[in-house]
């Protein structure tokens, strides 16, 4: 019975809500913003939002890209989105129609899809059926709306087919209507390239230590400029955005390594671009530590293929967590230390103190659950929470509590609750004269 109360209760509380976000939707005079794709879609929304905020007042909201996070965003935060300009957010797909109702609850002037890749396996099983899910939003827009594609990748040039909306394009393609040339990146040489377009020629300038960063930055240059940001403020705000957290994001140390994480995820597709970002970095030396690569299917070869990849360019490799013993790596390998097998992040952050050299570079790629970002933290701070696995979805850097140990995250958070509404009820009766 008490079961049933609360799971009525629960849903009465996210129909409450989802009313509520539509009102707050439906009051909004701003010009919404989604951000759609297999990969990059977190450095647009991110990058996007930079740029627009020097132009007029912005809401962006990036990496909680689920319904509940863009209903909670639309009701909890109306003041924010109702004083805003624009708002842009960024909308992920965890499964089969997910991202239709996030649409619909945005209804975007604008809608931006970055690339279509495989992701999410055990869901979507083919490149059609991800495309199909990414099109939702494109199909959401609003009458007059305006679709900004990916030229190179067919599956998104696809969706320009019957929308029924105005369509511009970004990509390498010579049709692109922001094309891309002259890219060049070779840490410590950042990400700079050319874009032709209809209003001349723009050169582009970024804190980007890779290559493959052109993609978001030119979906979001694209977006602006069609949105009416004059070029020069454009191309000012590009070059300084910093990398989104944990996304190829740098940790420079004094007197020790160099990082760069790129540990908010690591789809397949991603593993190439990160080891080619190594394979032309200059370093005194270069060691490349991977941990989860997402949508593993059971097979053994991504791991195996993956180190074939990173030994060729590395001083040293360093597979952790569950499937670290999955690198097939030789035993004449393991006996030189050009490949080093440990299972924890404690181990791996251990080994790495004792072993470093200063300027060293250290590339950390792996999927969240992990949070093998603790490895670059220690070198700044006294990380004490080294669980293995604690299921949180945010980084380390967001929960904030990597310097307490695990088991008293739970009382801080409780400490950290009743403080807050202990000043609340302050606020509200504190100032009342008896």
């Amino acid at each position: 019975m008490k079961s049933k109360l609360r799971k009525g209760f629960k849903d009465l509380r996210w129909r409450v809500s989802v009313y509520r976000a539509k009102r707050a939707r439906a009051k909004s005079k701003a010009t919404f913003i989604g951000v759609t794709g297999s990969s990059g879609k977190s450095t647009v929304t991110a990058l996007l939002g930079h740029i627009l905020a020097a132009h007029r007042p912005v809401y962006t909201q990036v990496l909680a890209n689920t319904l509940h996070s863009v209903v909670s965003a639309l009701y909890r935060r109306m003041k924010q989105v109702e004083r805003a300009d624009y708002v842009v957010m960024e909308t992920g797909a965890y499964g089969v129609d997910s991202i239709r109702p996030m649409a619909e609850m945005l209804q975007p002037h604008v809608a931006v899809v970055t690339m279509v890749r495989l992701e999410h396996v055990a869901s979507f099983r083919t490149l059609e059926n991800v495309a199909a899910e990414k099109r939702a939003l494109v199909a959401a827009l609003r009458p007059g709306g305006l679709a900004v594609l990916n030229a190179d990748d067919p599956y998104v040039a696809d969706m320009a087919a019957g929308a029924g909306c105005r369509v511009v394009t970004f990509g390498a393609a010579q049709t692109a209507d922001y094309r891309v040339t002259d890219i060049h990146a070779a840490y410590p040489d950042r990400l700079t390239f050319s874009i032709h377009w209809r209003g001349g020629l723009l050169q582009i300038e970024t804190s980007f230590p890779a290559e493959y960063f052109w993609l978001p930055t030119v979906a979001a240059v694209a977006t602006a400029l069609e949105l009416g940001v004059p070029s020069d403020k454009v191309v000012a705000q590009v070059a300084t955005f910093q990398p989104v957290v944990n996304r190829c994001a740098m940790l420079i140390t004094e007197g020790g390594p160099q990082f760069i994480l790129d540990v908010a995820k690591a789809p397949w597709h991603s593993i190439n671009l990160a080891l080619d970002m190594m394979a032309k970095a200059t370093a005194i030396r270069k060691r490349i530590v991977i941990g989860q690569i997402s949508d593993y299917t059971g097979s053994s070869r991504k791991y195996a293929h993956a180190y074939q990849t990173a030994r060729d360019i590395a001083d040293q490799v360093i597979y952790t967590g569950d499937n670290a013993h999955r690198s097939r790596a030789s035993q004449s390998d393991r006996d030189s230390g050009q490949f080093v097998e440990l299972r924890t992040v404690k181990e791996v952050s251990d080994h790495i103190k004792r072993t470093a050299v200063p300027g060293e570079l250290i590339l950390v790629k792996s999927s969240s659950n992990l949070h093998l970002e603790r490895i670059a933290l220690a070198w700044t701070h006294d990380v004490k929470c080294w669980i293995p696995v604690c299921g949180k979805a945010e980084g380390c850097q967001t929960c904030g509590m990597y310097e307490l140990p695990y088991e008293q995250h739970r009382a801080h958070v409780m400490l950290r609750r009743r403080t807050r509404m202990w000043r609340q009820f302050r606020g509200m009766f504190g100032g009342r004269s008896s």
